[in-house]
């Protein structure tokens, strides 16, 4: 397996049947598990022995999922939980508390903007916002004593831009931070964060990972080799009285933030994916490779179609040789996956009009699946942000986003035609 490629990964990874066993990993469908002795079960409380007794916690379904994940970014663990929302509170609080400072890069999607400067800091973390091209000393005069991470997206949603992992990786670790990034848009197959220095990377395993629009879900990945011990992360190097006085990097020292993340978090805030979604889940990681591809492929010819319709006002695509991001995609990114957005001349209005005639491609509040969808972010997702933000967030009043499907591009294309054709 240590010789893998990515596609075969995706495929065979997470699941091995034992001699007569199912093919397909099996669903659990069972909150509990029975043992034949009281000392067993005592032993998975305390943390002594992998297993499951409580699917609050871990499950056979779950796991398999977990490890295939894992897998794909090339990480030590991976830790599901019930949303991509909540894979992002929880790789945060994994690791601060209140009375802590995060530095953020404020092309983030609009909904973990909202969740990190209203909800997080109503429980008393802070976080600073500073723009993915800031120097390195702007971004370096954000960090402060009480920092705890810096948190960005591989590829923004919906700016799309391309994070400069390696960048960002060295102002952390000059600061003993742990770099953490978003990857869903770009997913493993098109990037592999672990490799250009990040520590954590964090999925909505709803879009390209499930990749049908069928299950909620959201995982958080560990790199691992981080160093906890280096006095910034205490709640990780020092006895935790919920477990009689286990120590996380020395019970667990492969993947120490992963086993705090399941054994606290997880456990006390009752957040795990469901064995159905992660079952759903890893079918979809299975075609994966094959799914990137043709988004990446469609998206770049319909960017291509778009940017040459006179009635087409701009558009935004890394994939695009006069993108800003073009450099940067090419450095980070071996497809550049299936979202792009553009404006219609005439602005917000004659947006409308093409939006509400559009055909094959739907008004959907998603993204990331097979089907073309289209979606006014600042109006929609983006709607809670002010002003200041939506621009910070690069969400002007005339952006459509289009997540690109996997149908055919010529129908795509003229789907596109005929709305345009309105305005």
């Amino acid at each position: 397996m240590n010789n893998w490629k990515l596609e075969t990964i995706a495929v065979q990874s997470g699941y091995t049947p034992e001699n007569g066993g199912a093919r397909v990993v099996p669903i659990t469908q069972s909150t509990t598990y029975k043992y034949n002795d009281a000392q067993s079960v005592a032993d998975l409380f305390d943390l002594k022995r992998e297993g499951f007794f409580y699917t609050r916690l871990a499950n056979p379904t779950v796991a398999c999922f977990e490890g295939k994940i894992a897998a794909l970014e090339g990480g030590v663990a991976a830790v599901a939980t019930s949303s991509g929302q909540n894979a992002n509170l929880l790789s945060i609080m994994n690791i601060a508390r209140c009375g802590d400072h995060v530095v953020a890069l404020s092309s983030l999607y609009g909904g973990t903007i909202s969740l990190f400067t209203n909800t997080m800091k109503k429980m008393g973390i802070e976080f600073t916002f500073v723009r993915p091209e800031a120097t390195t000393e702007a971004i370096e005069a954000a960090i402060r004593p009480n920092t705890k991470a810096i948190f960005g997206e591989v590829l923004a949603n919906p700016e799309l831009v391309v994070l400069d992992i390696e960048r960002m990786a060295d102002i952390a670790h000059r600061h003993g931070l742990p770099l953490i990034v978003d990857n869903t848009f770009p997913t493993p197959y098109l990037c592999r964060p672990f490799q250009f220095g990040a520590d954590i990377v964090t999925h909505s395993t709803t879009k390209y990972l499930d990749g049908h629009a069928t299950s909620v879900g959201g995982v958080i990945v560990e790199k691992g080799g981080f160093n906890w011990s280096n006095g910034k992360f205490p709640e990780l190097c020092t006895p935790d009285i919920s477990y009689h006085g286990l120590v996380y990097t020395e019970n667990f020292a492969a993947c120490p933030y992963s086993a705090k993340m399941r054994a606290q978090w997880i456990r006390d805030l009752g957040t795990p994916q469901m064995p159905f979604n992660a079952f759903l889940t890893m079918l979809g990681c299975e075609t994966l490779h094959l799914r990137m591809e043709r988004h990446s492929e469609n998206a770049q010819k319909l960017a291509e179609f778009l940017l040459a319709h006179p009635k087409v006002s701009w558009v935004k695509y890394p994939g695009l040789p006069g993108d800003s991001q073009h450099e940067m995609a090419k450095k980070y990114l071996k497809g550049c996956s299936g979202v792009l957005s553009f404006g219609v001349k005439g602005g917000k209005a004659a947006g409308e009009i093409v939006m509400d005639n559009l055909k094959l491609a739907a008004i959907a509040v998603h993204v990331a699946d097979v089907r073309t969808c289209v979606l006014h972010p600042a109006s929609m997702t983006h709607r809670q942000l002010s002003e200041e933000e939506l621009i910070a967030a690069g969400v002007s009043a005339d952006l459509i986003r289009v997540s690109v499907g996997i149908e055919n591009i010529d129908d795509i294309k003229a789907d596109f035609e005929q709305a345009l054709a309105l305005v």
